[in-house]
């Protein structure tokens, strides 16, 4: 397991649009604020990263996350900035690189991005992408960007954007790098990528028990190994959420939980989800919902089946209550990163 100092932990939203407490939804302008004001939260209580999801659907308010983790720099002074993921893909590399670069200034050198491909795929046709070129797309432009975090003029040839012949890309970062992780929901070949680039994993683990990932995590490092680069940190992310009480917190999230994997599992081919599903889920998988104690001993079980040293806690689930929203942050902060570190001190 990493040493207990090392563990860190964030909160990632996709900036879910919440609703008030009579239930209205929020405007997207509304919602965009909203997560800004969770992300000042989360810092004044000493959470160590809040990560941003790119999405480009109609439940969720932030489709460009460094625009508005610049916002949330100028309001927080500790508090790591990422994306969660940037879907790289349907971006350009050295655009994200100069936007994120942007963010770093702004931050103080506390911005960084986590790159992935995407489980969502609305943003292909909506930048003129072809989905036939999926892979292809992100295995071009992650070797690109790469290349670009040596922060060193560029010489480089693809197919799916045009040709750098010495190119060199401003701003600079101050530290001279800037931190990048891949988000990986389960593919070996995008994790033994990982490992090739030097890069730190993060594993998406949204479904069934956390331990099931230990291979996935034990090829990175053993990959790492053979091509002679360096085994970082292992980071996930799972969907969790924290109340006063375990009856509580379902309560809150089951009816917007519901509608959104509705929604979504509707354009996948997926069955309804029931309600014995979503328990089930809390009780032995990748849902994090409860009380303070309950979640705390969840995170710290997973951290120790997987000896990760990052977990982020996905805290925003559809239309959540504004309110309970802020409280689940609170109690994340608050209580909940507490105990699990003393849960993992006990267990040494």
């Amino acid at each position: 397991m990493s040493g207990i100092s090392e563990i860190e932990f964030g909160l990632d939203t996709f900036g879910d649009v919440p609703v008030d407490d009579t239930g209205r939804p929020a405007s997207y302008a509304a919602a965009i604020r909203q997560v800004v004001a969770e992300a000042v939260l989360a810092d004044e209580l000493g959470v160590d990263v809040i990560a941003l999801g790119e999405h480009h659907r109609p439940e969720y308010a932030v489709s460009t996350p460094e625009t508005v983790l610049a916002g949330i720099a100028t309001r927080t002074s500790r508090i790591r900035l990422a994306s969660g993921v940037t879907v790289l893909s349907s971006d350009d590399p050295v655009r994200v690189f100069q936007r994120f670069a942007t963010v770093d200034a702004l931050s103080n050198g506390r911005a960084e991005v986590i790159l992935g491909r995407g489980s969502f795929t609305e943003s292909f046709p909506l930048f003129g992408y072809d989905l036939r070129d999926y892979d292809k797309l992100f295995e071009e432009k992650i070797e690109l960007f790469v290349r670009l975090l040596d922060e060193k003029p560029v010489t480089w040839s693809g197919t799916t954007r045009a040709a750098l012949e010495n190119a060199d890309v401003f701003p600079k970062t101050e530290s001279g790098r800037l931190r990048t992780w891949v988000g990986v929901g389960g593919s070996p070949q995008s994790v033994v990528r990982t490992a090739q680039y030097d890069l730190p994993l993060m594993l998406a683990i949204i479904g069934g028990p956390a331990k099931r990932f230990a291979g996935y995590v034990d090829l990175y490092r053993r990959a790492a190994e053979q091509l002679g680069t360096t085994a970082h940190p292992v980071g996930m992310h799972s969907p969790g959420f924290v109340a006063d009480t375990d009856e509580e917190a379902k309560e809150i999230v089951w009816e917007p939980y519901r509608v959104i994997r509705d929604r979504i599992g509707g354009l996948r081919g997926w069955p309804p989800v029931r309600r014995e599903e979503f328990e089930a889920e809390i009780a032995y998988g990748s849902l994090y919902i409860g009380s303070p104690e309950t979640v705390a001993r969840r995170i710290a079980g997973a951290i120790g089946d997987l000896g990760v040293g990052r977990f982020d806690l996905i805290y925003t689930a559809g239309a959540q209550p504004v309110s309970a929203r802020l409280r689940s942050v609170e109690l994340y902060g608050s209580k909940v990163i507490p105990m699990v570190r003393e849960l993992l001190a006990d267990r040494r």
